[in-house]
């Protein structure tokens, strides 16, 4: 059996959010972000290592909040650092030896799908890596330097989302280079090595949570989530 992890990133601050508490700990129907995230990887597959890469100095209050809620699923905790480059590569550096493939995951998309995790090891397994991306439905424009626009085929463009998935070897050698400024995300630091990535279908309720907006569109999702069962 292949051993799998997934290390969900969650070192932001939320400033958006205009929350004094940050929004990866936010509760979305009764229960915090990355609980709901941490759960959903963890019904795909009890087995896959989960990690999660914090703010060190929020480790005490994440247990505090474990205990408060009861939360059980077993994960390991590891610190963040000043980028999401550095959190991803000190979760990479603490995987264990044995692991074969990696999900990274934003912390704050609690609603991604069971079957697109799935997808992203399976195709990872075979081509090298998985990003999963949906279509825009907005038509779209290129702005200029001089303050034209012109338009775009929405239909040669993707919204990236994660989880990004990968096999270990070649993602650590991709993360083992000095952090660029084009480095958006954990695939474009994997094409710097000269690779192509391939895609998947993600899943439109898959959102990041960063405004109060996305809060309350995240309520809404829950509650039909809880509905549809």
């Amino acid at each position: 059996m292949t051993n799998k992890a997934a290390i969900l990133v969650a070192g932001g601050r939320g400033t958006r959010m205009g929350s004094p508490i940050s929004k990866q700990y936010l509760p979305i129907a009764g229960q915090p972000v990355l609980m709901r995230t941490l759960s959903v990887f963890y019904s795909v597959d009890p087995s896959i290592e989960l990690i999660l890469v914090l703010p060190e100095n929020d480790f005490s209050y994440w247990e505090e909040l474990c205990q408060h809620y009861q939360f059980t699923i077993s994960h390991r905790l590891v610190a963040g650092g000043n980028s999401r480059f550095q959190s991803v590569r000190n979760g990479l550096n603490s995987l264990n030896p044995e692991t074969e493939l990696v999900a990274i995951h934003d912390g704050v998309r609690p609603f991604v799908d069971k079957k697109v995790i799935s997808e992203s090891f399976e195709t990872a397994q075979q081509q090298g890596s998985a990003i999963a991306v949906i279509a825009l439905k907005d038509s779209i424009r290129k702005l200029t330097d001089d303050g034209k626009s012109f338009y775009q085929e929405r239909q040669n463009f993707r919204m990236v989302q994660t989880p990004q998935t990968f096999q270990v070897k070649k993602i650590k050698k991709a993360f083992a280079v000095t952090e660029l400024q084009q480095f958006t995300d954990d695939a474009t630091v994997y094409e710097n090595q000269g690779w192509q990535v391939t895609l998947i279908s993600g899943n439109p309720e898959n959102i990041k949570i960063t405004t109060p907006e996305d809060m309350d569109y995240a309520e809404f999702i829950a509650a039909k989530q809880s509905s549809d069962r």
